[in-house]
């Protein structure tokens, strides 16, 4: 607090009678020997004469119910439930959806597999779980995902649908919270 502001404080409890009786002489003194002090009190009681010498208004007794009724009036915003197309988001949804798909596409189709050889080969077999007779953990540990990873276009690909999963599981489960939130305070 500043110095003025602390005068103030301490004139305006001297002029409504909240001071202690040593605080009421040490602001007389201050009055009577303080020029600032002097002109600051002086303010400050017309202030008080003018604020104790007009009446206050008062709300008429219907004030509350007039606001209320003039808000019901307006037209309200409709929850996003209503004006929200569900198609769309499922459109949306969908679009992702078909982009993980491409990428997965694109991953086996970069050349590392060759499915003319696992079926030729191996008849009968799902090239992915079996290369000639090895297991799956063998084949994924001969797969060069420096090849696939090292695109900048994967890898932004990769964070702008991890941001966006975020995001949806985020508001998944925040509205699960506030649904468990008002059905414990519906018992």
């Amino acid at each position: 607090m500043n110095e003025q502001q602390q005068i103030e404080e301490r004139l305006w409890d001297y002029i409504d009678g909240l001071s202690s009786a040593e605080e009421k002489s040490v602001v007389e003194q201050l009055i009577a020997g303080n020029r600032e002090w002097q002109v600051k009190h002086r303010e400050l009681l017309e202030a008080h004469q003018l604020i104790s010498a007009s009446e206050l208004e008062v709300p008429s007794m219907r004030f509350t119910k007039n606001v209320m009724d003039e808000i019901a009036r307006h037209h309200v915003a409709p929850a996003t439930n209503s004006y929200i197309n569900k198609n769309i988001i499922r459109g949306i949804g969908a679009f992702f959806l078909l982009m993980i798909v491409g990428f997965l596409v694109y991953v086996l189709g970069q050349g590392q597999f060759h499915w003319s050889e696992y079926h030729s080969n191996n008849p009968g077999t799902i090239p992915l779980l079996s290369q000639y007779g090895k297991s799956l953990g063998n084949n994924l540990d001969k797969f060069n995902w420096g090849r696939v990873f090292n695109n900048a276009y994967v890898n932004v690909f990769i964070g702008i649908n991890m941001i966006i999963g975020l995001t949806l599981l985020d508001m998944y489960l925040r509205r699960r919270r506030e649904k468990e939130k008002d059905s414990g305070a519906h018992t």
